[in-house]
């Protein structure tokens, strides 16, 4: 390992992915990592597991121990984003629950005291998102969504952003911090 790298981890949440992987898609020295859902997500969105892979490693949640968590126990991760998150995958973050890849993930970046940055999903009581296909639909957000993506804001390690545009900025605050960091040493 060269130098650590930045951990993005897709769910299975259409809220914005295009943006969020089109950004992605910018960066360097990323790995990304896929829930299920999301593999199923991005091909309604019109992205290709192939052409991702071609600008980055993919892993995929086929494992019940999801071994590439180990990673932050070695330091290969400077930062680790979610983005977008679906409700189901911040409420079991918020409740602890790790039994899949991005859950795994985000617990174990937070043992390891690894920034997170997470974007999720429902933010608000009423949102506008793009539906598979470019249509622009409303969502309501439930009471429940809502509390679960307040409480993930007490979390140690933790931001969250509420915005494309917070994230991308966000992200790259992270990275100039980082490579501040790594040239002083």
């Amino acid at each position: 390992m060269n130098k650590p790298r930045l951990a993005w981890a897709l769910t299975g949440s259409g809220h914005y992915i295009e943006e969020c992987l089109n950004f992605l898609l910018t960066l360097d020295d990323v790995d990304l990592y896929l829930s299920q859902a999301a593999e199923e997500v991005i091909k309604m969105y019109g992205f290709t597991l192939d052409d991702i892979r071609q600008k980055m490693p993919v892993y995929r949640d086929k494992a019940a121990s999801s071994p590439p968590v180990g990673h932050f126990y070695k330091g290969y991760y400077h930062t680790f984003v979610m983005a977008p998150a679906t409700s189901n995958t911040i409420a079991k973050c918020v409740l602890g629950i790790s039994d899949s890849l991005v859950t795994n993930l985000y617990s174990q970046a937070g043992k390891c005291r690894v920034p997170s940055i997470v974007y999720p999903c429902d933010i608000a009581p009423e949102m506008e998102t793009t539906a598979p296909g470019g249509k622009k639909v409303m969502v309501y957000p439930r009471k429940i969504d809502l509390e679960g993506t307040d409480k993930i804001t007490a979390f140690e390690y933790t931001s969250i952003v509420k915005s494309v545009d917070e994230l991308i900025f966000s992200v790259k605050a992270r990275l100039l911090v980082v490579a501040q960091a790594s040239g002083a040493e």
